[in-house]
């Protein structure tokens, strides 16, 4: 699959200050008519999203995609619960995952692919307060270095 095929329409950037993400997966969403054209503007926001598995089925929670203008009685719901399509056995290895170590299903990113809306969703691990400040800290040093090395390489 080439590169120009997959259009990134949003990206959860809470996930990764927030998370430890351990292991990606990719998964379809089940969506109405007018979700799809709201999509395709932009409309959506997956900042304090989650995913849960209830009877063997995954689905997101809290993803907000707005309504689309001209939908008028087409429109649902713009915080719904959204069903994830997965094969089954990756959905009970996630719950598997869920259950035994305690972590959390958050969505990454979602993107279109090809003309598929495809959710990135992570098997993540809470980031604890000073997790954080050490992940800032070594961004600021690596920072200062390059600073360094460009300066450097000027002379």
């Amino acid at each position: 699959m080439n590169k120009d095929s997959i259009k990134t329409i949003a990206h959860n950037k809470k996930a990764s200050h927030d998370y430890f993400i351990l292991q990606t997966f990719e998964a379809g969403i089940e969506l109405k008519g007018t979700e799809v054209k709201s999509l395709r503007r932009g409309n959506v926001n997956l900042k304090d999203s989650w995913c849960s598995v209830i009877k063997g089925e995954l689905f997101v929670n809290g993803m907000h995609i707005g309504s689309y203008e001209q939908g008028n009685i087409f429109n649902v719901d713009s915080m719904r619960v959204r069903k994830l399509l997965m094969h089954k056995r990756e959905i009970d290895k996630l719950y598997g995952e869920v259950k035994k170590s305690g972590v959390s299903i958050i969505p990454i990113s979602i993107y279109f692919k090809d003309s598929n809306v495809k959710l990135q969703i992570g098997i993540c691990k809470g980031k604890k307060l000073y997790d954080k400040r050490k992940v800032m800290a070594e961004r600021s040093a690596n920072r200062d270095i390059e600073r360094a090395l460009k300066e450097k390489n000027r002379f």
